[in-house]
């Protein structure tokens, strides 16, 4: 179903699982790509939950870079990693709060020819959207041109228009664990808030973050710390 404003006002924490199993659908020079989404990350912004989210780009209030996580819940908060990759956040939360859903991965499921060649290094159709960066590139969203923009509408910018679609129900085989690469207390057991659908293909592997968590853990293909999103356990 098309996602609404309403849909996305709870915290970011509450709404990510219910993300998994929806879809991305953008149309970007000229061309579409649809990616059904099966991992994601929630971060906070200040004031927003129960604690402090010290991994969140807005945790220290609006700056002229986080300020699409403080506006509407259904826009997209798209930002750039290492000067290179644009990211592709939702926006969600209560209003005047901030928080952002970080599409981690995702499988394309339409306009595979496009994503291809926005990914020529993918040698596998599960690497195409496998990464927050890879998911940006293969959907043809770009900081700083596309921030902001209105997936709830569908209102075009810069030449783009993006629609996302919720699953009816949360997949029952959704599970959470540590963020991926997060420094510090931030990407540890105390923010389970990576979510992502157990045994799925296209999920990202995971690493631990500086000060995180042992070494030796970070296995290709871990996932450390893993449990089911419908349990009480998710926001111990």
């Amino acid at each position: 179903m098309p996602a609404t404003r309403e849909a996305l006002a709870g915290l970011p924490v509450d709404v990510a699982p219910r993300l998994l199993g929806g879809v991305l659908e953008v149309t970007s020079g000229g061309e579409t790509v649809a990616v059904r989404l099966t991992e994601v990350e929630a971060y906070h912004g200040a004031g927003t939950g129960d604690r402090p989210d010290p991994g969140s780009h807005a945790r220290m209030g609006p700056t002229a870079r986080n300020a699409t996580m403080w506006g509407e819940p259904g826009h997209l908060y798209v930002y750039l990693s290492y000067g290179i990759h644009s990211c592709v956040n939702v926006v969600c939360g209560p209003e005047g709060a901030a928080g952002g859903i970080l599409l981690r991965a995702g499988e394309v499921i339409d306009g595979v020819d496009a994503a291809e060649r926005r990914r020529p290094a993918a040698r596998v159709r599960r690497d195409l959207a496998r990464g927050p960066g890879r998911l940006g590139d293969a959907v043809g969203l770009r900081h700083p041109a596309h921030d902001g923009i209105d997936a709830v509408t569908g209102f075009e910018q810069a030449r783009a228009v993006a629609r996302l679609w919720l699953p009816a129900s949360v997949d029952p085989r959704v599970v959470s664990g540590p963020r991926v690469g997060v420094a510090g207390v931030a990407g540890t057991d105390a923010f389970p808030w990576r979510f992502w659908i157990d045994g799925d293909p296209t999920v990202s592997p995971f690493r631990w973050g500086r000060g995180a968590g042992p070494a030796a853990d970070a296995q290709p293909g871990a996932q450390p710390g893993a449990r089911r999103a419908g349990g009480a356990s998710v926001l111990d």
